[in-house]
């Protein structure tokens, strides 16, 4: 049996727009059977083969300027699975139904209906169970992916990852925009999506590429313009010497684990799960909960002598230190920086949208436990420790990462440089 067909990939042309979706349309049974599937990529109209069907080579397409060999290579996939969906028909003697040629299609392309497989949040929820799992998430990575999906199901509860597509993740980012949300909010949520696409397709459950190129364009979520709210030199120094009064002594604790991470670089997920079993005579070896990296951190004098004052007093599972839950240790680190003045006015920006917004908080009020971690990184740097050692105690894996300290201490450099200057100095003639 042989199944005359005609295959050809459209153009959805819209007034005033010079790219169009690209779909692909499939005819037989005389035309009386159609069946079209939206691709997934938006191509120029002007950079269109009609002869070949294809992008012309060495051209970008849509606002996401996608390469043409991307777009082309998925244009190639999908002919070829509509061939194998003939095949199988011819073989079996059957003309298929437009239902019956649709369901094998996506079935192949991994994309099946959602009454015939899991739902996109069925998916969505596999995805966290499993990472979750093979990541050893805290409660807190949990809650943010279950706001992540509610943020997805008010946006469209009827998603499916055959609908994904750049037109769709754009639309979701404009529903973010009006929560409102701020754009590094909306950055951060687009990039877990993305991790979700990318475990989708290893799984077979997607096949699309938006987990590669989807790049949405936000202001104010480079490096650069990121706040890095953490405790100079001085104020670390000052925070770890000052005398807590007697009625407020249950800051004591909080103080030295905060200290503890500034002086060791350690995250608040991985101090709390510190044992004692992890000291060693002069470092740390600490399996780290976020990237499940294994670290070795040289203790120095203040660490060490941190680590002394606790070293005779029991905790729950052999735990080093007095950590307590990370929400009253933040609270418990507000009140202490307003106990001891660290109330630098600090300048924050940000964008919703195109809208930008500042304001101005005292430094204590921003003072969080992740602070430890970037006050460490900040001060190692201005002292003149080579950013490569730094990564090896921080466990970052590329330089994109320390971009933003960096510039924090090259402002520190300059601003110090300054008082050579001949019009800051204040000589007195001697002779």
């Amino acid at each position: 049996m042989n199944i005359k067909r005609v295959c050809q990939f459209l153009l959805d042309k819209e007034s005033g727009k010079s790219d169009a979706k690209l779909r692909y349309r499939i005819k037989w049974n005389n035309n009386k059977n159609i069946v079209a599937f939206n691709v997934g990529y938006r191509v120029d109209i002007a950079k269109w083969s009609l002869d070949t069907q294809r992008c012309i080579h060495n051209t970008t397409h849509g606002k996401k300027k996608v390469a043409a060999n991307i777009i082309n290579k998925e244009i190639q996939k999908f002919e070829q699975i509509a061939d194998e969906v003939f095949v199988f028909f011819e073989l079996s003697g059957k003309l298929p139904t437009e239902d019956e040629f649709r369901h094998d299609f996506n079935r192949r392309n991994g994309r099946l209906p959602q009454e015939d497989d899991k739902s996109f949040f069925d998916i969505f929820d596999e995805f966290t169970k499993n990472m979750g799992s093979q990541n050893s998430w805290t409660s807190a990575t949990y809650a943010r992916f279950g706001v992540i999906k509610t943020h997805l199901k008010n946006f469209d509860s009827k998603l499916s990852l055959e609908s994904l597509s750049e037109e769709t993740m754009q639309e979701f980012v404009k529903y973010q925009i009006g929560v409102p949300l701020r754009n590094t909010t909306i950055a951060k949520n687009v990039a877990f999506v993305k991790w979700f696409l990318r475990w989708a397709h290893r799984k077979g459950y997607y096949s699309g590429l938006l987990h590669e190129t989807f790049k949405p364009k936000l202001k104010g979520i480079d490096g650069n313009s990121k706040e890095v709210i953490h405790l100079t030199w001085k104020e670390l120094i000052y925070l770890y010497d000052f005398k807590i009064p007697e009625q407020k002594q249950y800051l004591a604790r909080v103080r030295d684990v905060f200290c503890f991470c500034c002086f060791t670089s350690l995250r608040y997920s991985d101090v709390a799960k510190l044992r004692r079993s992890d000291i060693k005579d002069k470092y740390i070896s600490v399996v780290t909960q976020k990237t499940v990296d294994g670290l070795k951190i040289e203790l120095n004098d203040y660490s060490r002598e941190i680590l002394e004052r606790y070293k005779d007093v029991p905790f729950k599972d052999d735990k080093v230190l007095p950590v307590i839950s990370n929400q009253r240790m933040n609270d418990y680190l507000k009140e202490l920086g307003e106990l001891a003045e660290i109330n630098e006015p600090q300048r924050i920006v940000y964008f919703q949208g195109n809208e930008r917004y500042e304001e101005v908080y005292p430094k204590y009020a921003l003072l969080t436990t992740h602070c430890g971690r970037r006050t460490f990184i900040v001060n190692a740097l201005y002292l003149g420790i080579p950013a490569e050692v730094v990564m090896k105690w921080t466990g970052h894996n590329d330089y994109s990462s320390m971009r933003p300290y960096m510039k924090i201490v090259d402002d520190l450099k300059e601003r110090e440089m300054s008082k050579f200057n001949r019009k800051s100095l204040n000589i007195q003639n001697r002779d």
